[in-house]
């Protein structure tokens, strides 16, 4: 008894009023992930790559679509020959529908530059700056090798008096297009042309400066002006001082990566500064004033009688600009923190002790819990005599 053949629609993943458009895209992404070349020796995924071939070659021909639409897989039963389960691809064109969807499976993409003007690449570096440079911004000069247009074949590569020719093997196209052999028969493909790189020209007598590129390099000298409240690992670009372009084309850009370093009091989230400033017992008791350090300099906060160790204070409109408006700022949020002595002179340890027993004698709390229960314990003890007495 033969095998039951699954639904078209359902193979490809698609609903039964898909378009054109849905059908080649749902194609192509089973193609790409069943394709023999891509899975090489799997005898499943080379089935459900001919399983959705057939699919899609019914439903993308009009006049097949309607037949299987209108008497299914009847349709087709008995009527070809050397098909995938009797079904006859002769009418389906593969060779379009491949060179399409498998230009980087049977070796180059496609490419799509041609021999037109072209941007040239952008260029990265990076910087070093404080961590104040980064809150109030700051100009860097950085230093790095450019590429410049050959000032004696003017970027034509070719030794003066010669130019370049066109291409042979694209005929200055800059792209060549070639057959392969696939499951379903020839495959055309298009890919950047080898012999001229996709320029449509070669050099056969070149420049003896540039060796033939076209550009001289030079190091060269670049203010970078870097904005307030940038953060570290963001960049900032700088137009035109990239790769040249080719065929005409305008040249990339540079990338400068910022580093920040570390502060040794600040942290940063986000547009808030972060910082611990120590505060003495006797103005966390009393309350009084302490000295904190801002990235706009020192402040004085006058703090509250009675203030708890991990207290945290704000200031507000001390943190780090917005990149957007330097004159908008986040806050300073200080966490105060107790500090207690670790040498006391002995008039010192004395005052404190007349200190502790003025306010809760916490240094014998310790024995006198341990006296109550030892006394409970004793209470229980004299009441059980008693009771058996």
């Amino acid at each position: 008894m033969a095998e039951q053949k699954r639904d078209y629609y359902e193979i490809l993943g698609v609903e039964k009023n898909a378009d054109d458009a849905a059908l080649k895209k749902a194609y192509r992404a089973l193609a790409k992930k069943y394709h023999p070349d891509m899975n090489p020796g799997d005898k499943e995924a080379e089935q459900k790559f001919k399983e959705a071939s057939e699919a899609y070659a019914v439903l993308s021909d009009p006049e097949k679509r309607r037949q299987y639409d209108q008497f299914g897989h009847a349709a087709f039963e008995g009527g070809g020959s050397g098909g995938f389960g009797g079904f006859d691809f002769s009418g389906a064109d593969f060779g379009d529908i491949f060179g399409d969807i498998f230009g980087d499976i049977f070796g180059s993409r496609r490419s799509g530059r041609g021999n037109g003007p072209m941007k040239g690449s952008n260029i990265r570096t990076s910087v070093r700056i404080s961590f104040e440079e980064a809150v109030f911004g700051v100009e860097k000069e950085i230093e790095l090798t450019l590429k410049d247009e050959c000032p004696h074949c003017h970027g034509s590569g070719a030794k003066p008096g010669t130019s370049p020719e066109v291409c042979p093997k694209c005929d200055g196209k800059g792209q060549v297009v070639f057959t392969q052999q696939s499951f379903f028969g020839t495959v055309r493909n298009v890919q950047t042309c080898p012999e001229c790189g996709g320029t449509g020209k070669v050099i056969r007598e070149k420049c003896p400066d540039c060796h033939g590129s076209g550009y001289i390099a030079n190091r060269k000298k670049i203010q970078v002006s870097i904005p307030a409240g940038i953060d570290n690992g963001q960049s900032v670009r700088i137009r035109d001082k990239g790769e040249p372009g080719t065929n005409g084309g305008p040249r990339g850009d540079l990338l400068v990566e910022v580093i920040v370093q570390r502060h040794p009091i600040f942290q940063r989230q986000e547009f808030n500064i972060y910082s611990t400033v120590p505060v003495s017992f006797a103005v966390a008791a009393l309350g009084g004033e302490v000295v904190i350090d801002t990235v706009d300099g020192r402040v004085i906060y006058e703090v509250k009688a009675g203030t708890q160790t991990d207290t945290r204070v704000r200031l507000k409109g001390k943190g780090v600009p917005t990149l957007r408006n330097r004159d908008v700022r986040g806050d300073h949020y200080v966490t105060l923190v107790v500090q207690v002595p670790d040498k006391l002179s002995h008039e010192a340890k004395e005052l404190l002790r007349k200190f502790d027993e003025l306010t809760g004698d916490s240094l014998s709390a310790a024995k006198k819990a341990e006296a109550d229960k030892n006394g409970a314990a004793e209470s229980k003890d004299r009441k059980k005599r008693g009771f058996w007495k």
